[in-house]
């Protein structure tokens, strides 16, 4: 019995006010020097977190490089990667007011390489003092790195904790007037496609009776139990295509988490496409996935969930169910995945279009907001190794944080009060808003959690990247929407600077319901969207999306040439939904990828063949394996055009990877939408083309490749 209690109270211990890991401080801070040989070498790429840009000095002595940490911050490890031209001689100087210097180390011994300096001390300003050179160039460094046990401890710091906002909407069941509130959200945000509008509901734990929460766009539904079942609605969280005809394919960015359902008819509608998730939700009854009328739909996600009776897919052209239990499914249409989802319809590709995985390889489900007594904590459940069912069957696992470690971000908090946040330690809880931001956002702490509630928006300015995570541990990104700025950013979210190479297996990285647009809500442009460099990554539902309608849209008006690229090794994307890029959506560069799950359309306004020509290849293919990989695999992949400019375009295949031993796919699919432009193949040149076809919209299928 003693043993059981212990195993019971080691499986949920709620988190405590932690001292702070060493957090890296000095990554994009303001950065000046005494010199610099060129204008290809400047001081800032030092603190870029690019291991393949550098600083270099004049060819003289001495020189110096000096970064502002923004706060005095008690400092622990300053780390010198040197380039080729190293300092023999040189200090590690601290300041409080950038003129007066103390030193923290000093070396004439220098040999080059990587320096690893533990040092101590409080400083705002950190200065590497260049005394004598190691060779008769300058003094040049690849990176240049400040740890700190905790960001800001000497000047003013930013509170943890609050209120969440006005756009957080809080109940209980004693609360008046909730079918109210409900309906008057959903007025404004049933048909506000692009709109301003960001709206949470959170529900207390408790039984709340005759409801029917309809759930517009922008706006998200959870309950605030540490399971769904400590929170019940009797009644329905219903979202249906009213407001677009009875179509469903364009019911984007909305969710429900965390609750228990009562289906008012024995069945809730879910009718939905990307960027909708389904999560940690008890349907005690069926779940219906087509709008009324059983018109178009196209998504769509379910994760830990248990719906008791059947799931009725009807119309929904695909969608990915992962580590849940149903009663049953019906309909395959094009292409339906299951992973770890008791319940789940046997593997039956190409007819019926199923795709099932016993076991989910690698997860860990999202970080939610919840209630301990009157304190808002997250709670961050563990990872997964080939898991199936659902999460949250006995005591939860996982770790709970107070939400006094987190920095509550509000509409109008700028970049620079968001980087301090996340250098004095802090984790960061976006509520319902849009923020722009003129600089980059840097995670740089390992396990920070970064969680959004309500589709909070984060658009960048002035072409800056919109949040890099640095190579460290177990950042959760999760909840959250990245629009596109005016001016193209390179690249919008990076995970890990390049060549980045540390293990992270016994704690990835993982984002969830992170979404990406460019375009729609105006003119937007961004090279890539995603860059993953980091290894051991876990992409966990995204819809990262170039817009084919509303504002801002045209061949080169948003113009975004990549989707995703993966350059990491050991990366696992479940859930990956990527649209309509001007050249490639998809490119995986690193070792032993895998994705369960991919849906995708090309480019819909390509004007002619010669746009989308790529050598001597018939367009850019949708999902593309890099030559130089050895070892991949993939499960329910499909790729559907709509050339509606020009339908005479041939697409050579939609698919494309080296043929080795170690690269496999399993379940392919192109299409055709109605013969707007075709296939050649499925992938490379295996597959059939679907010409033949015509426009009767039937996908050429392949069970297996090689």
């Amino acid at each position: 019995m003693v043993t059981a209690l212990a195993a019971t109270l080691l499986a949920f211990v709620p988190a405590t006010k932690a001292e702070a890991a060493p957090v890296l401080l000095s990554q994009g801070k303001p950065v000046t020097a005494s010199s610099e040989e060129n204008y290809g070498t400047p001081a800032t790429a030092a603190v870029d977190g690019n291991a393949n840009t550098r600083w270099s000095s004049a060819a003289s002595d001495p020189q110096w490089i000096r970064v502002d940490l923004g706060a005095t911050t008690q400092l622990s490890q300053v780390v010198l990667d040197w380039e080729t031209a190293y300092g023999k001689g040189y200090r590690v100087e601290l300041s409080t007011n950038g003129s007066t210097w103390s030193t923290a180390y000093q070396t004439t011994t220098g040999d080059g390489g990587t320096d690893t300096l533990n040092i101590s001390g409080e400083a705002r300003y950190v200065r590497v003092y260049g005394t004598a050179r190691g060779t008769g160039y300058g003094f040049s460094l690849w990176e240049f790195k400040v740890y700190g046990e905790s960001g800001g401890t000497g000047g003013p710091q930013l509170p943890g904790g609050g209120d969440l906002g006005p756009n957080v909407h809080v109940f209980d069941p004693s609360t008046p007037n909730i079918q109210a509130k409900l309906d008057e959200v959903f007025d404004q945000q049933e048909a506000s496609h692009f709109g301003n509008g960001r709206h949470q509901f959170l529900f207390k734990p408790g039984t709340y009776n005759n409801l029917n929460a309809e759930i517009g766009f922008y706006t998200s539904i959870s309950g605030l139990g540490l399971k769904p079942d400590d929170t019940t609605i009797n009644g329905d969280v219903t979202v249906d295509a009213g407001w677009f005809n009875g179509n469903a394919t364009q019911n984007f960015w909305r969710s429900a988490e965390n609750l228990a359902l009562n289906p008012v008819s024995g069945t809730n509608r879910w009718a939905v496409s990307q960027a909708a998730s389904f999560r940690r939700m008890h349907v005690k009854g069926g779940l219906n996935l087509a709008p009324n009328g059983y018109g178009w739909a196209s998504g769509g996600y379910i994760a830990d969930s248990k719906i008791d009776g059947q799931v009725g897919n009807y119309s929904q052209q695909q969608w990915y169910t992962r580590e849940s239990s149903i009663g049953g499914w019906s309909n395959s249409v094009w292409n339906q995945t299951f992973s770890g989802v008791e319940g789940a319809p046997a593997t039956s590709f190409p007819e019926p279009r199923y795709t099932t995985l016993q076991t989910t390889p690698i997860s860990r489900e999202k970080p939610f907001l919840h209630l301990d007594g009157n304190t808002y904590k997250v709670f961050v459940p563990a990872k997964r190794t080939n898991a199936r069912g659902v999460s949250w069957n006995g005591t939860p696992q996982g770790t709970s944080i107070d939400l006094n470690q987190f920095y509550v971000v509000k509409p109008g908090a700028t970049a620079a009060t968001i980087n301090q946040a996340l250098s004095q330690g802090l984790n960061l809880l976006f509520t319902p808003g849009i923020y722009h931001v003129d600089q980059t956002i840097n995670v740089n702490r390992a396990d920070t959690v970064v969680l959004g509630l309500g589709l909070a928006t984060i658009i960048p300015d002035n072409g800056v990247t919109a949040m890099k995570v640095a190579d460290v541990d177990g950042v959760k990104l999760a909840g959250f929407l990245i629009d596109a700025g005016t001016v193209n950013s390179p690249t919008l979210l990076e995970l890990g600077p390049q060549n980045s190479s540390a293990d992270h297996s016994a704690n990835p990285t993982s984002i969830q319901d992170v979404y990406v647009r460019i375009g729609g809500a105006g003119a937007g442009k961004a090279t890539t969207s995603i860059a993953v460099h980091s290894d051991d990554v876990i992409i966990d539902h995204t819809w990262v999306w170039r817009a084919d309608h509303g504002e801002g849209v045209g061949w080169e008006t948003n113009r975004a040439d990549y989707g995703v690229r993966v350059y990491g090794d050991d990366v696992l994307a479940t859930g990956l939904f990527v649209e309509h890029f001007n050249k490639y959506d998809v490119e995986w560069y690193g070792e032993r990828g895998r994705t369960i799950f991919y849906q995708n359309e090309k480019a819909y306004d390509a004007p002619n063949q010669a746009a989308i020509q790529n050598g001597d290849t018939r367009g850019y293919a949708a999902y593309r394996v890099d030559d130089s990989v050895d070892v991949h695999e993939g499960w329910g992949m499909g790729s559907y055009c709509n050339y509606n400019v020009d339908p005479t375009i041939i697409q050579e295949h939609g698919f494309k990877a080296p043929v080795k031993p170690g690269v496999k796919f399993h379940s392919l699919l192109v299409v055709s939408l109605g013969g707007m432009g075709h296939y050649n193949h499925v992938i490379n040149s295996t597959g059939a083309s679907t010409v033949p076809a015509g426009t009767s919209t039937v996908p050429s299928t392949l069970v297996s490749f090689p």
